[in-house]
C-alpha cells in the first residue's frame, strides 16, 4: 500500500517537471495536466483500498461463519456426550440396584 502511494506520488512529482509550460491539444496547461493526473492516481488509490477492504470484509464475513458452525457443532458434541454420559450413570445404577438385590437374597 505505502509503495503504491509513493510511486503515485512519484509519478505525479515527474509529471510536473516533465510538464514543462505548453498547452496541450486540448488546450490544458500544466497544472490542468498534473491535476488531472493527481485525480486519477487518487481514484486508482481509493478504488485499490476499497478492493482490500472488501477483501477483509468477505474474509471475516466467512471467518464469522466458519466460527457459528463450528460452535454450533461443539454444542452438538457437547449434547451427544452428555447423553452418553447420563446413559452409563443409568446403566450402573441398574447394576448397583440389581447388585444390592443381589446381596439381600444372600441373607
Amino acid at each position: 500500500m505505502k509503495a503504491t502511494m509513493t510511486n503515485t506520488l512519484l509519478a505525479s512529482a515527474m509529471l510536473l517537471a516533465l510538464a514543462g509550460c505548453a498547452r496541450d491539444d486540448e488546450g490544458k496547461g500544466p497544472a490542468e495536466r498534473v491535476g488531472k493526473a493527481l485525480d486519477q492516481a487518487t481514484a486508482g488509490v481509493t478504488n485499490s483500498v476499497k478492493d482490500e477492504i472488501a477483501r477483509a470484509d468477505d474474509a471475516v464475513e466467512d471467518a464469522r461463519i466458519k466460527v457459528g458452525n463450528a460452535t454450533q457443532e461443539a454444542s452438538r458434541g457437547l449434547e451427544r456426550a452428555t447423553e452418553k454420559m447420563g446413559q452409563s450413570v443409568e446403566r450402573a445404577g441398574q447394576v448397583i440396584q440389581e447388585n444390592a438385590g443381589k446381596d439381600k437374597g444372600d441373607d
